[in-house]
């Protein structure tokens, strides 16, 4: 934290992370919005909760910032749901365009978290194969440019769906980034918004 300028200068945490002098709160804010959520729904007072943040967070590590992450924002709402509400597993579901090696990275050697992600391969940050899969608890399913709704879907529903109910997690969270549309430039998985009103749909049943 220490590293977070109180000036006008921008530092970069990593070479994708610049960080200015409102980044601190913003950062603490975006990755208090899950914990805020996780009392809420615990407390009755919501049935389930979308936190629209930034920083995102699936690409830190618990060590360092990457990929314009500086926390796991995900990761560190399912370690307080664990820890103060005793949860006993917890699956994260993640669609962004890119894979979140920072959560894979931080739940692959717990068998009571789940990590299921689909993801454009090959794209930063290069990880995210089939073969990455932990103990048993990850699982994911790179796609190549262009594969569009077709095999995204299939990808949920011949893969990642069926693992994700034999886990039969006590809670879900979703990692919920929306670059792998069509209209984002910087990667071509070419989604449509329905594809993620369906893939929302599937996970909440």
């Amino acid at each position: 934290l220490a590293r977070f300028p109180s000036d006008d200068q921008i530092v970069f945490l990593d070479q994708e992370t610049p960080v200015s002098k409102g980044s601190l709160d913003a950062t603490l804010r975006a990755a208090g919005a899950g914990i805020d959520a996780a009392d809420a729904i615990m407390s009755n007072s919501s049935h389930n909760a979308f936190c629209i943040v930034r920083p995102p967070g699936h690409h830190a590590c618990y060590d360092r910032s990457m990929g314009f992450c500086v926390f796991n924002n995900v990761a560190i709402a399912a370690n307080y749901l664990i820890n103060k509400y005793k949860f006993q597993n917890i699956a994260i579901i993640d669609f962004d365009v890119h894979h979140g090696n920072g959560t894979q990275h931080m739940f692959e050697s717990d068998p009571s978290l789940f990590y299921g992600s689909s993801h454009q391969f090959p794209a930063y940050p290069g990880t995210g194969k089939s073969s990455e899969t932990g103990v048993g608890n990850i699982v994911n399913v790179p796609l190549k440019p262009g594969s569009g709704s077709s095999l995204f879907r299939r990808a949920y529903i011949e893969i990642i769906l069926p693992q994700l109910k034999k886990f039969n997690p006590d809670l879900l969270l979703v990692s919920a980034g929306f670059d792998a549309h069509i209209d984002d430039p910087l990667c071509n998985l070419n989604l449509e918004t329905a594809d993620f009103i369906w893939v929302t749909r599937e996970l909440m049943l």
